[in-house]
């Protein structure tokens, strides 16, 4: 099983089949317009634009599960992610990450990567999931750590399989 087995709705409403991002480093994160973490989306598209010519792609994930956080509509949350920090990273629409009726690939990367003291459930907006050139999750990082200190771990999976 790896996270190319699922599908997502993009925020525009097309079935995207992640088998689609085969072969690249991915950076799989809950998103919201609403919290404290909200300015990581500048540091996210830093590493997007710094690593994306090497097969990075960061997936966001937009959820009101964290004291609504997320009200808006997708159009509203595409338009705030576009025109208050320049997203060019894909965004999907809003889900669920935790609960019932959580995303199964939310389901699958909690389990996959349990967090701390082994707990699965998403704690807060902005937790980041890192993923192998093989579509296998590889680590599970807190809301609080900021995209810019996940650069050794994104060239090492970009490095990984490379004829040194």
């Amino acid at each position: 099983m790896t996270v190319y087995n699922y599908t997502a709705r993009t925020i525009s409403g097309e079935e995207k089949p992640l088998s689609d991002y085969a072969g690249k480093a991915l950076l799989i994160v809950n998103t919201a317009s609403k919290c404290g973490f909200t300015p990581q989306y500048s540091g996210l598209q830093q590493l997007y634009e710094k690593y994306k010519e090497q097969g990075f792609e960061i997936l966001a994930f937009p959820s009101n599960q964290f004291l609504n956080q997320e009200p808006g509509t997708n159009e509203e949350i595409q338009n705030f992610c576009q025109t208050a920090y320049g997203v060019m990273f894909p965004v999907f629409e809003k889900i669920d990450v935790n609960g019932a009726d959580a995303h199964p690939l939310f389901a699958y990367l909690t389990e996959s990567t349990p967090g701390l003291l082994g707990t699965k459930a998403v704690k807060w907006n902005f937790t980041k999931f890192l993923v192998n050139k093989q579509g296998i999750p590889v680590k599970r990082y807190a809301p609080a750590v900021k995209p810019e200190e996940l650069d050794a771990e994104i060239i090492r999976l970009l490095e990984e399989g490379k004829e040194g």
